[in-house]
């Protein structure tokens, strides 16, 4: 049903039913609790198009995430209880939330450029920043809203919240140096992705700090799921000399590593020392329990709405604050997998 079925059904004017359903004053209380009734009974809905073109907005955030190998098998384990999170910002202030799935076949910086030119949007979360990122510069030129979940390399003032990958390098080093160990692998991304060097970065520091040299064969990159998993185990069990432990920087790389070395006889939490990233169900089951970080992924995704409605102007009113720059908290929660070890003498 159109608005102007609307209007003759109630045999008022179109521009009155408008201004009724916006709630605009100069309605008489009594048309306008008619002709919000009447729209609920006959299944009235806006025509969402022709209300963007008037009022220049799409009450609609776009999130846009890259549909990698690794976000397809895990992702949902990620992004869902963050959707949840934005969502419930988001739902106040009646926008929509939409998810943005750029293919690993297509440059996510002319993937965002068509959805910028189409006008799809009224704002953007983006995601996977890269050490080098021209979706940021991109945004700030057009001064598009955004907001980025993770940090980059790239200059300008935007807002960015990122976990706390050197915070996690830094607490499980010491944790393992404190049990013994000196050969300390570390599995990284694969890929341009800017966590990857902060976490690197921040293992190097940690390893420091403690007085360990820094030993370049012991950076395994991979592909953060399982696969990769079992990649790094591959690649730490063709060393000369097995590392003693190893810090993963995806939770469910730790599935495939265990796999690796069962088959090769290695013993998780006996003969090396794991310890993963993020908490996760798989996390819990797996045997030994793996060592990792807790982290509320909902409570995340509601800053990442607050920070990104604080550049709009239509709410930043409502979301006073300084543009955002925060790395987000991880706490360690102990499992078995890294604490039986204990060095021989060779170690």
């Amino acid at each position: 049903m159109s608005i102007r079925d609307l209007a003759r059904h109630l045999d008022i004017s179109i521009g009155t039913v408008s201004r009724a359903l916006n709630g605009k004053s100069d309605v008489n209380p009594e048309t306008r609790e008619r002709v919000l009734v009447a729209a609920k009974k006959l299944g009235y809905v806006p025509n969402q198009s022709g209300r963007s073109l008037r009022q220049g907005t799409t009450n609609t955030i776009g999130f846009m995430i890259e549909s990698t190998i690794e976000t397809a098998d895990n992702g949902g384990s990620f992004f869902m209880p963050v959707f949840e999170g934005v969502q419930s910002v988001f739902r106040r202030h009646h926008l929509d939330l939409v998810a943005l799935l750029c293919g690993t076949d297509e440059d996510p910086a002319a993937y965002l450029n068509r959805v910028v030119g189409r006008r799809f949007v009224d704002g953007l979360i983006i995601s996977a920043t890269m050490r080098k990122d021209p979706r940021i510069k991109f945004l700030l030129e057009r001064e598009i809203p955004f907001v980025a979940l993770g940090r980059s390399a790239t200059g300008g003032a935007y807002p960015w919240i990122d976990l706390d990958f050197e915070g996690v390098a830094a607490t499980a080093v010491t944790r393992l140096i404190n049990f013994g160990h000196k050969r300390i692998a570390i599995g990284v991304p694969a890929s341009d992705i800017n966590l990857g060097y902060v976490f690197r970065d921040g293992y190097k520091r940690a390893l420091k700090a403690n007085g360990v040299p820094f030993d370049p064969e012991l950076v395994l990159p991979a592909h953060s799921n399982e696969e990769g998993g079992y990649q790094v185990a591959s690649s730490m069990l063709e060393q000369k000399h097995l590392p003693t432990a190893v810090i993963l920087v995806n939770e469910n790389m730790a599935i495939g590593l265990y796999r690796r070395f069962y088959e090769a006889g290695i013993h998780p939490g006996r003969d090396v020392a794991v310890i993963g990233f993020r908490e996760s169900t798989q996390s819990r089951f797996l045997s030994p329990t793996l060592t990792c970080f807790r982290i509320s992924l909902r409570d995340l995704g509601i800053k990442l709405a607050e920070a990104l409605l604080s550049t709009m102007p239509a709410f930043k009113d409502s979301y006073p604050q300084d543009r955002v720059a925060m790395v987000w908290p991880m706490e360690l929660v102990p499992g078995e997998s890294d604490r039986s070890w204990r060095p021989n003498a060779s170690s």
